[in-house]
């Protein structure tokens, strides 16, 4: 049998000490370097062990500040499931409130932005053909929880109530409804989630360390006619939430 990486090892005994509350939460850990000399190990040792705890949510780190025992979090569930789409309101709005969290969410809409590439080939159009993107943060007892970049034909919402997602009468009732109200009706999803580390921004955003683990979902809404309506890119955080998918059973 293998032996276990020396920063596997380091960070099963900061865990330990976690769990024995030599620290607790909110405390600051000691510098790597006093760490590093207490084990016997390098202090790139002891920098890959803190990040992997961080990336698990066991740890935080501040810039400028340290690396600091994080406070008890309580995981997110995150419901995917076409059939949790109702008349009014949001999916994300229903699974807070099942956990008896507050929650909310900043957009920003930007009209008539030129396709890329992949883009343009999720939604069947043109490179360059016109777009309407919003960019999501949502929220939980305000603390981000996962972000979203949406992408709209500019030729299914353009001059509609709807072309703003978030703004008109329809602003934040999700994507199934909204088109329901242009005579658009959403047959399916496809979703493909894919494990990734986190980029600099995301990381920001999110609130947790650089290169964490997140879940990055690709989904794309489709008409009934069979044509791609929307579709988004969602950003989960792994160490905050956890995703479960609804499968509804035909009958």
């Amino acid at each position: 049998m293998s032996e276990q990486p020396p920063y596997l090892r380091i960070a099963d005994e900061l865990r330990q000490r976690i769990a024995e509350h030599v620290w607790e939460p909110g405390d600051r850990l000691p510098s790597r370097a006093q760490i590093s000399q207490e084990c016997g190990v390098g202090e790139n040792v002891v920098r890959r062990a803190q990040e992997l705890l961080i990336s698990q949510g066991v740890l935080e780190g501040r810039v400028g500040s340290g690396t600091y025992v994080a406070e008890p979090r309580e995981r997110v569930r995150v419901v995917r499931s076409a059939a949790r789409e109702q008349p009014s309101g949001s999916p994300f709005r229903q699974d807070m409130k099942a956990l008896r969290l507050q929650s909310d969410w900043e957009s920003r809409t930007d009209a008539k932005v030129p396709a890329p590439a992949e883009i343009a080939t999720r939604l069947g159009i043109a490179v360059g053909e016109l777009c309407v993107r919003t960019t999501y943060e949502f929220l939980a007892d305000a603390k981000p929880v996962q972000l979203s970049t949406s992408w709209e034909p500019y030729a299914v919402t353009g001059g509609t109530l709807v072309v703003l997602p978030e703004g008109g009468p329809h602003a934040g009732t999700g994507v199934v409804n909204r088109m329901a109200a242009i005579g658009v009706t959403i047959s399916h999803a496809v979703e493909q989630p894919e494990p990734r580390h986190a980029t600099a921004e995301e990381a920001s955003l999110l609130g947790i360390q650089k290169a964490a683990l997140v879940t990055h979902i690709r989904r794309t809404y489709y008409s009934d006619d069979g044509r791609p309506v929307e579709t988004a890119d969602i950003v989960v955080p792994a160490a905050h939430c956890e995703i479960v998918y609804e499968i509804p059973i035909s009958r």
